[in-house]
């Protein structure tokens, strides 16, 4: 065998065929400059896509259902049938009635509006009546007040209560209104001398069965046509009730006649009443001249002297400084009248007044505890407002 064959190189090595390394890398070809980038062409604007309606919804209630909502939000609204007799009538629970209402509601199938007569400014009397504590308070716009009652004599100056014939009347219409709710059958009602006191006995239509009770005499000037005694008879006619009046003024000259009348069978069956009145109704007189019916029946040097004591209005004939405390005078030895200790001991006792002129005078009763309601106008409302805001 011949050895195998060997091959020189320059180096004088010797190699085997099949060993040879592999040949050197050679260098990469340069690579060719990059093409320019042609300009962007400019995007064409793009309108998105309408939003697709949303699905309705399992909840949202179908024809049908809202058919029987309606209908069932008017048997109750409008028709005034109970949430019981709605179930048995659709074969549905109460509570389920109950849900149906509240969800007309808040759909918007039922809208609740609260709305008063023009008449009544509601923001000014749920101030009063907060700013006193009253039970009620009425404030009236005289600009919206009723024609004059049957009752009412036509053309009398309002001296009594110091206020226009509109702003009585208006005052005289909403005193009714209010009278009609709170008198329950079987009260006992008193009411006072004054103008528009008798403004709301004119405006009555309607009163349960009740006694109604005379307070005070008759002031002066007023005659029997147009005074307490006529208002007396006109509410128990409403009422077919007893009538019970004080046919005597409500001042007089000395403590001697007083006592005397007060002795008299009629005028002291009147007083005996007096314990059991429930519900009253009375005037508010400021102390100047053509606003109380009281002060008008004084003497001017007797006016003038309570006037230095610190006297601003009276109730029922009884004198109260601004404070709404009583002035000590000899006043009350020669009235025919409720006592105030007498009045302030009656669950519910109602002032009717109005007028710029009145405003101190109905502070001062509101401050002296006496009242627990009052029907008035904006103006004489504004006074007392005022005045409780200056007091806090």
């Amino acid at each position: 065998m011949g050895r195998p064959s060997t091959e020189r190189h320059t180096a004088g090595e010797e190699r085997i065929p099949g060993t040879e390394p592999p040949p050197a890398a050679q260098a990469p070809a340069p690579t060719p400059p990059a093409a320019p980038i042609p300009p962007a062409t400019p995007a064409l604007p793009v309108t998105p896509a309408p939003p697709a309606a949303p699905a309705p919804s399992a909840a949202d209630p179908g024809p049908a259902e809202l058919l029987r909502t309606a209908a069932i939000a008017r048997r109750f609204y409008l028709d005034g049938v109970s949430k019981v007799e709605i179930a048995k009538e659709y074969g549905l629970s109460r509570f389920k009635v109950a849900r149906i209402l509240e969800a007309a509601v808040d759909s918007g199938i039922v809208r609740i509006e609260i709305r008063l007569p023009a008449r009544i400014d509601a923001e000014r009397s749920e101030a009063l009546r907060r700013a006193y504590g009253l039970r009620h308070a009425v404030v009236v716009d005289p600009r919206e007040s009723a024609p004059a009652g049957p009752h009412e004599a036509a053309g009398t100056a309002d001296a009594a209560d110091g206020s226009g014939g509109p702003v009585r009347r208006a005052i005289g219409t909403a005193g009714a209104a209010l009278l009609t709710e709170v008198v329950e059958a079987d009260d006992v009602l008193g009411l006072a001398s004054g103008q528009t006191v008798n403004a709301v006995f004119a405006a009555l239509t309607r009163l349960p069965r009740c006694t109604v009770v005379q307070l005070t005499g008759t002031t002066a000037g007023v005659t029997l046509a147009d005074g307490p005694v006529e208002a007396v008879r006109h509410a128990a006619r409403l009422t077919g009730g007893l009538a019970v009046a004080i046919y005597a003024p409500l001042i007089l000259s000395d403590a001697a006649t007083t006592a005397a009348l007060r002795a008299q069978p009629g005028i002291a069956e009147a007083f005996s009443h007096f314990p059991s009145v429930t519900k009253a109704v009375v005037s508010i007189g400021a102390w100047s001249r053509g606003n109380s019916s009281v002060h008008d029946s004084l003497a001017p040097r007797e006016q003038a002297q309570l006037a230095e004591r610190g006297v601003v209005g009276e109730v029922c004939g009884h004198v109260l400084d601004a404070t709404g405390r009583p002035v000590v005078s000899h006043l009350p030895e020669r009235t025919l009248s409720v006592s105030l200790e007498r009045l302030r001991a009656v669950p519910e006792v109602i002032a009717v007044a109005g007028g710029a002129a009145k405003g101190q005078a109905i502070t001062a009763a509101l401050r002296s505890g006496v009242i627990s309601g009052l029907v008035t106008d904006a103006a004489a409302a504004d006074v007392a407002l005022r005045a409780a805001a200056s007091a806090d």
